[in-house]
C-alpha cells in the first residue's frame, strides 16, 4: 500500500530541519481553498507547511532546460518511418530534480523503450515547481511542432499548495483540448491528494484525472508515484522526489502504457 502518511511525516520533519524555508512564497498561503467546510482552516495550515515542498519542487535542476526546444527538420518520409517523438510535460518529478541529467525519467524511459526495439525520441519538458496552470501557459513552446505524443505529469504542486481543484481541472481540460486539436496522443498520469487535506478536498482532487481520462478516451496511468512513494530506497531525503532507483521503478511501472502510446501513434501514420 502507498504510504502517503509517511510522505507527509517526512515533510514535517524536513520543515523542522529547514525552518528558514518554512515560510510560503508571497501569495502561496492565500491560494489555499476556503470552500471545504470545517477542513478549510486545516487546508490553509497544510498549505503553509507544504511551502517547504513547494520550495523543494521549485529548485533548479542542473542539465534540465526550462525553456522550449525543437525537434529539428524532418522530411515527410522520415516522419512516417522515423522515431515516435514524445514530450514529457511535467514538473520536478519528471524533470530529474536532485539527479544527474542521465537519470531523469525521460532519459531512462527512452532507453527502456529502445531496449524493446521501439524507435522513440523523448523530450524533457519538466519544469520544477510547475502547476497545471503553469503547464497550460507554456504549452505551445514546451510541446513543439513535430510532437506526436505527450506524457502529461502535472498536478503534484497544485495539491501541495492546496490550490482549488476546480482550477486544476479547468487547466487540465484546456491542455487536453489543445493537444487534441493538434492531433497529439496523450498518456495522462494521475496524482493523488494526501488524506490530511480532508475528505472533500481529496474527493474533488482525486477525481480530476480519471474523469478527464475517461471522457477523452485517453491512456491513463492512475498514480505517477505508484510503488515509489513511502519507500526510503526509492525517494530522496525530502521524501518527495524519486531517486535513480525510484525513477527505474516508475519507468518499469508505466512502460506498458507508454508502449501502447507508441502503438497508437504508429497506427495513425
Amino acid at each position: 500500500m502507498l504510504s502517503v502518511r509517511r510522505w507527509f511525516v517526512s515533510l514535517r520533519l524536513g520543515s523542522r530541519r529547514l525552518g528558514s524555508l518554512g515560510l510560503p512564497p508571497p501569495g502561496l498561503a492565500a491560494a489555499a481553498p476556503r470552500s471545504y467546510g470545517r477542513r478549510g482552516a486545516g487546508v490553509q495550515m497544510l498549505a503553509r507547511r507544504f511551502a517547504l515542498a513547494a520550495v523543494l519542487f521549485g529548485g533548479v535542476v542542473p542539465g534540465v532546460l526550462s525553456c522550449g526546444f525543437s525537434w529539428g527538420l524532418v522530411s515527410p518520409a522520415a516522419g512516417a518511418e522515423g522515431p515516435v517523438r514524445i514530450v514529457v510535460l511535467g514538473d520536478s518529478l519528471t524533470a530529474g530534480f536532485g539527479l544527474p541529467a542521465a537519470a531523469a525519467f525521460p532519459v531512462k524511459l527512452e532507453k527502456a523503450l529502445t531496449a524493446k526495439g521501439l524507435a522513440v525520441e523523448i523530450g524533457n519538458a519538466g519544469v520544477s515547481g510547475d502547476t497545471m496552470t503553469g503547464g497550460l501557459a507554456r504549452l505551445d513552446w514546451s510541446v513543439p511542432e513535430g510532437t506526436q505524443a505527450v506524457i502529461l505529469e502535472l498536478g503534484a504542486n497544485d495539491m501541495l499548495r492546496g490550490l482549488d481543484p476546480q482550477v486544476t481541472r479547468k487547466a487540465l481540460q484546456d491542455i487536453l483540448s489543445r493537444l487534441h486539436e493538434r492531433h497529439i496522443e496523450v498518456l495522462l498520469c494521475g496524482m493523488l491528494a494526501a488524506a490530511n487535506l480532508g475528505a472533500d478536498y481529496v474527493q474533488a482532487f482525486n477525481g480530476i484525472f480519471p474523469d478527464l481520462a475517461a471522457s477523452g478516451h485517453l491512456l491513463f496511468y492512475p498514480f505517477f508515484l505508484a510503488g515509489v512513494l513511502g519507500d526510503p530506497q526509492l525517494v530522496q531525503r525530502d521524501g518527495l522526489h524519486p531517486t535513480a532507483a525510484g525513477v527505474d521503478a516508475i519507468v518499469a511501472g508505466i512502460l506498458p502504457e507508454v508502449e501502447e502510446l507508441v502503438g497508437r501513434v504508429r497506427s495513425r501514420r
